[in-house]
Order: C-alpha cells, then structure tokens, then sequence
C-alpha cells in the first residue's frame, strides 16, 4: 500500500498534525485480553477527538507478539474493527497505525497483517536491529515500506532503542512511502538531528514530524526548528504519545491550543511554559521517570483504572508493576495539577463506554 492509496483524509490529517494516543492492552484479573475495557478506551479517544490512534506499539505492551500469548493479531484484528465502529458512530474517521517490530521477516509479515487489517500506517521500531550496520537499517526499512506507508520512530535507549544518528534520518527521509517520524529520543540533540535531516532531504513538507518525547511535549509543538544552516525552519506538528494515552480529552484541547500559537506566530505567555513543566512533572511520575521508566505502562494503567476505563493495572509479564512509591507519586501530580485530568468528562460518559 503506497500513500497515495490511503483514503483521502490520512495524509491531510497526520501532515496538519493531529493527536494520536499509544493505546495500552486492556487485561483482566486472568491477564486474558479485556475487550469490553478495550472498547471502552478506543471509545474514550474518538469522543475525546483524537485524530489517530496507535496500536501495537510500547505502550501497548511488545509482549503480545510472544508466542505463549498469541495476541498480536487478535488484539489488532479486534482494535481495528473496534476503531472502525466508534469512528462511524461519531462520524469522525480515524487514522489507524500499527506497530512493527522484529528483524525483516518478521517486520515485512507485520506489515502486509497491518495492511490488511485496514491500518493506515506502520510505526517501524528498530530494537530488533541492534548492532546493523546504517545500510542494514535503511534496507530493512525499505522493505517494510513496500508494504505500507511508514512512520520511522526514534525510541529512546532506556526502552529499548537504538542511537540513530543524522544519516540514518537523512536517508530515511528520502524513503518515498515515509508519511512521518515520531521523535522520541528524549533527548533534545537528537531530536534536532532528525528535525535536521528531514529538512536537509528537502521533505519537511512531506513527512509529518511527530513528538514521541513525553518529557517535553508543549515546546516541541511551539518551536520552529532551525534547519539548513537556518535557511529553513520546521515544526512538530503532533503527537503519538503514551503521555496522551491518558487525560486525553485534556490533550486534544492543549494540542489544539498549541497549535494556534504555532501558527499564530504570537509569543507564547509564561503560563503556557509553566504549564509544560507541570505536565513534565506528571509524566515523571505516571512513566516511572526515577526509576528508569521500569513503571511506565503501569503507571498509564492506574490513571485509566483510576477513571474506571480499565479494570486494573495487570501487564502480560506479572513482574511488571508499579514501582515502590510511585502511586504516592500520581497521588501528589494528580493533587497538584487537576486541570490537567478529564476525570469529569470519563466520569459523564464512562457507563456508555463500557456498555
């Protein structure tokens, strides 16, 4: 599937820039896939007016492709049809992206699965390719874009990442079924690597950048990127983010703010950069930031429990829980930034959600 192919709205929407939750695996007790929560979540993103959703990715665990669970194409095969059916019910069509993982076999099979599951777009990452050389890369990236259109993503190291340096990005921007780049190195001199290499291949206009840097998310989509020894500047258009995955409705209106004052080219008032480090903070904690991130997807699972869109915060490995201290830690950034929760938004609509 190449990207002129996708239906017409794909391209517009994920090159305006939009907001596009990671999605977390709903589980109960049994750690058996909850559809019911599942369904309940994917509904709270449409309604909530997210642009696109994402499936298949960190957040919503790695672990499903093992083959002692078997829920890689089940839980995409179900989230698919699920998206399809809360999107025509709010009229809103929404972008599908899917995860890929893997060395190339296993890539490319993911990829044609995505396709024909009805997913608009590949999110490549390249843990698997550790220790390839920059050729290894680019070659296995091509391969996969001849099955769907890609977003490359730069995942930070103490994830699971690999350093990808301005040539990779240089060349990989080049790739002509690329439709974005998810930035998530948090890491401010690589993120401007690939702002630069984006803008050097001359494809700024073409490949959407996207902040995946959760730790930093208001200034990415305020700044306008110098690139080509200042000739050109670019700008992060949108997120794919675990962050939004959670006070969604929250992050949708702060996007959409952002944005205003991107394009506006008005300065932008102290509040809004006390707001970035507020939202900072909370990140911290719901990532598990002090402890090397080893709470992450527990911690966005006991905000939705909190709200009652999940129904606990069980993970596919037992092992994976929150850390010591780190519920104080939400107690205290939910006590302290309240504006930044949609707990009355969930609250009004979740028994429809769940129904």
């Amino acid at each position: 599937m190449r990207i002129d192919e996708l239906p017409g709205f794909v391209k517009g929407r994920v090159i305006e820039g939009t907001v596009i939750p990671a999605i977390p695996l709903a589980l109960d007790r049994g750690r058996a896939f909850d559809p019911t929560h599942q369904r309940a979540l994917i509904r709270y993103y449409v309604e909530s007016g997210v642009g696109g959703v994402a499936v298949g990715v960190h957040t919503t665990q790695f672990e499903i492709r093992d083959p002692r669970h078997g829920l890689f194409k089940p839980v995409l095969s179900a989230v698919s049809r699920m998206i399809d059916e809360a999107a025509a019910a709010s009229r809103a069509p929404i972008v599908k992206v899917g995860g890929i993982c893997g060395k190339t076999a296993q890539a490319v099979a993911e990829a044609e699965f995505l396709a024909g599951e009805g997913y608009h777009a590949g999110l490549l990452s390249l843990a698997a390719m550790k220790g390839s050389s920059l050729e290894e890369l680019l070659e296995h990236a091509r391969r996969v874009a001849d099955k769907i259109p890609l977003i490359g993503f730069y995942l930070q190291p103490a994830v699971g990442g690999i350093l990808l340096p301005y040539e990779f990005w240089r060349a990989f921007a080049e790739i002509p079924n690329v439709l974005a780049i998810k930035i998530a190195p948090f890491n401010r001199y690589r993120t401007i690597d690939v702002v630069r290499a984006v803008c050097d291949a001359g494809r700024e206009a073409e490949v959407a950048l996207y902040t995946g840097n959760d730790d930093h998310i208001v200034v990415d989509l305020l700044t306008a990127f110098p690139a080509g020894g200042g000739a050109k500047t670019a700008r992060i258009v949108g997120g794919l983010l675990g962050q939004w995955s959670v006070w969604t409705k929250r992050a949708v209106e702060l996007h959409a703010a952002l944005r205003d004052i991107a394009r506006s080219g008005a300065d932008v008032p102290a509040s809004i950069l006390t707001l970035a480090e507020a939202l900072t903070d909370a990140n911290a904690a719901i990532f598990d930031a002090a402890n090397g991130f080893a709470g992450c997807i527990p911690g966005i699972h006991e905000i939705l429990r909190r709200q009652g869109l999940l129904a606990g915060t069980w993970c596919l490995d037992p092992a994976e829980t929150l850390s010591p201290g780190q519920a104080e830690e939400i107690d205290r950034v939910c006590a302290a930034y309240p504006d930044l929760s949609d707990d009355e938004f969930v609250r009004a609509r979740l028994p429809e959600w769940l129904a």
